[in-house]
């Protein structure tokens, strides 16, 4: 059966402005995890008082990355693996000392979905580097946020526990090789999803 005219048009017209609102959102969480970042940077490198020549210079760096994810669930209100969801997303990285920095992310898991499920995260957390080895940089990190999805109604708050290797290109450029997370949301039932990404950054400063 045919659907009528101007019920054809509300379902386009409230298509189009889902997408809008999402990609409005997705710009304003990217937006807050850079303004929160170069704030933190800021006031670290406003209260260095040692000389220049010893002390350790606030660095930040931006990029992108892609990521695939076992997401944890798939339907039916209960944990159970699901097919991998497949996505994008980017990061901010503050490296105030040797050893202390700070890592922002937002990632959206938009591929691959299996009946309609996605999941997207917005996590800020410390990250520490270990040691840097030929240009190699081995790092964990522990990122707190929100996470969202289509089988949700609202947010959940998320842990995330990590690690990767970061790898010097070059004097403005760093491949991260690999990043892999294991996620808690904090929901009934917890759910568990863990994936890995490789991405590309660039030292802003």
């Amino acid at each position: 059966m045919d659907l009528p005219g101007d019920l054809l048009r509300i379902l386009r017209r409230n298509s189009d402005y889902e997408n809008w609102t999402y990609l409005k959102a997705m710009k304003r969480s990217t937006n807050l995890l850079i303004c929160i970042l170069l704030a933190s940077t800021a006031f670290f490198a406003r209260g260095q008082v040692v000389p220049t020549a010893t002390a350790h210079q606030p660095t930040l760096t931006a990029g992108g990355f892609g990521s695939m994810f076992q997401p944890d669930y798939a339907g039916n209100g209960i944990a159970q693996t699901s097919n991998r969801l497949y996505g994008i997303g980017g990061y901010v990285d503050v490296k105030i000392s040797r050893w202390v920095g700070a890592e922002a992310e937002g990632r959206w898991l938009r591929f691959n979905e299996y009946l309609g499920i996605n999941e997207d995260t917005y996590l800020i957390g410390p990250k520490v580097p270990i040691r840097t080895y030929k240009g190699l940089t081995p790092y964990g990190k522990f990122l707190i946020g929100l996470g969202s999805g289509s089988f949700l109604n609202g947010h959940s708050t998320v842990l995330a526990y990590g690690g990767g290797v970061d790898y010097r290109l070059s004097k403005k450029f760093t491949l991260r090789a690999f990043d892999f997370e294991y996620q808690q949301w904090l929901l009934t039932p917890t759910l568990y999803p863990y994936g890995g990404s490789v991405g590309i950054g660039y030292k802003i400063f």
